[in-house]
């Protein structure tokens, strides 16, 4: 984690007044207590985990089963736990490598980066890559080593929570240390609105997901970009077949990974209990032909983010009113206010201290490019979405009249003048399935990779 006493460019220095605590060595992001019989994304977390532990041949369907217990009685015994087939706190905490990608070796008497690397299986260049600064004949008995595991940090066939954001942001972090992240915000539940950049280009862009909670599969998306694109530029290699220390040296590229962290959590079955929880499901109760919590597009109080923004809302509410969305609702419920929810308040401070020159918000589906917000026409927008079109097979189209008010991407153009996106990624039904990923990132690798090269 890159601290803020060492920011030195202006951008930088604007951004400070969005920046919260830094991520914590250790910590254990809402982890909870897993045991036979226990079912959701946290199961399948932990299952992943013991694959990457050693345990290949458990599939991470999100059943603790016999088998998940027997796998991890296994790893509590070779890590010198109590081995009673629980997941606490000190089997989370022993798992903490495996969530994240990386390990913390204290140095002992003889190692050397070398044997380290063969020790853990991972190239000395990685570990070169996470540890900048570091002189290999000069390694310090009990200073820690950063060691990257060998495997890639972010999941792309599991369901994603606000805990593995946080997991895949401090693997992300800890790799590559060139990589700055930080919290612009909170929740309504208090999760961290994490945010990760990459670049030292005088200008930025902006890439956001998940405005909508049953729209997750956009968070792997972005964070898989960004593990990649960090990885090639480390390595001195390409991307979509342009070089990463191009688009490194273009643009300061910010992610938001999840703006809904906790509607995603709702929507995925990470939140099943409590107050928050309850009041969904009295939210849900007026919107029987919703179903819940698939259908759920809001954040955890009723709010849909993506219809927060001041641009046109009175519009955006007179449309949803009349479709009789007058209160929370798992979708289309604009708020008492613009930017009432601290999401969407969240995103339009960060925004306006990033000052991008260009913005892309990720939504699913249907293979669709909005580009445009009224008659207003920011210079290149369409050129641009037309590029975009051609790499990634999605039509660029005009924003429908009824979701055209109110939007992200809609304030965006009308405050900067500058080219802001909407993508609509995938086909399908909501939430779209885990199994769709691999054709999502394909598509829009090539619009992720080009747009700071376009500004």
């Amino acid at each position: 984690f890159t601290p803020m006493s060492r920011y030195r460019d202006t951008r930088d220095m604007r951004i400070r007044s969005s920046l919260k605590a830094p991520l914590k060595k250790g910590v254990l992001y809402n982890m909870k207590v897993l045991k036979l019989g226990s079912v959701g994304p946290s199961v399948e977390l932990l299952q992943l985990a013991l694959g990457r532990a050693g345990a290949r041949s458990l599939a991470p369907d999100g059943i603790f089963g016999n088998a998940t217990k027997a796998a991890l009685r296994t790893f509590q015994s070779d890590n010198g736990l109590a081995a009673d087939g629980v997941a606490g706190p000190a089997t989370h905490r022993a798992l903490m490598p495996y969530y994240t990608g990386f390990a913390s070796h204290r140095i002992h008497r003889g190692d050397t980066l070398f044997a380290l690397s063969q020790l853990y299986n991972v190239p000395l260049s990685a570990i070169l890559t996470a540890n900048p600064g570091i002189a290999p004949e000069k390694l310090a008995v009990g200073s820690s080593v950063v060691i990257p595991l060998p495997f890639d940090i972010v999941p792309t066939n599991i369901s994603f929570t606000s805990a593995l954001v946080s997991y895949c942001v401090r693997g992300i972090a800890a790799r590559y240390p060139f990589v700055k992240t930080g919290q612009f915000g909170k929740s309504v539940m208090g999760r961290p609105l994490w945010y990760l950049s990459i670049g030292e280009g005088e200008k930025s862009v902006f890439y956001n997901a998940a405005h909508h909670a049953n729209e997750w599969i956009t968070v792997p998306l972005l964070l898989s970009f960004a593990e990649k694109l960090a990885c090639a530029y480390a390595e001195g290699g390409k991307i979509f077949g342009r070089s990463a220390k191009e688009i490194y040296q273009s643009a300061a590229i910010y992610i938001a990974p999840c703006v809904d962290p906790d509607g995603v959590d709702l929507v995925t079955g990470e939140l099943t209990s409590g107050e928050f929880y309850d009041g969904a499901v009295r939210i849900a109760q007026s919107y029987p032909n919703i179903p819940f919590p698939s259908g759920w597009k809001a954040n955890i109080r009723g709010t849909d983010l993506n219809l927060q923004y001041p641009a046109g809302w009175e519009q955006a509410r007179e449309n949803k009113f009349a479709l009789g969305v007058v209160g929370p609702a798992p979708a289309d419920y604009v708020g008492s206010s613009p930017l009432s929810a601290p999401e969407s308040r969240a995103m339009y401070d960060f925004t306006l201290a990033l000052s991008p020159q260009l913005t892309l918000a990720y939504h699913t589906q249907g293979e669709v490019i909005y580009w445009r917000y009224l008659d207003l026409l920011p210079p290149r927008s369409r050129e641009i979405a037309d590029t975009f079109s051609a790499v990634s097979g999605y039509a660029a189209e005009e924003t429908p009249f009824a979701s055209g008010f109110a939007g992200y991407k809609d304030w965006f153009i009308q405050n900067f003048d500058r080219p802001g996106y909407t993508i609509e990624a995938g086909r399908g039904a909501n939430p779209l399935p885990i199994g769709q990923f691999d054709e999502i990132f394909e598509d829009n690798l090539g619009i992720l990779t080009l747009a700071p090269l376009l500004i």
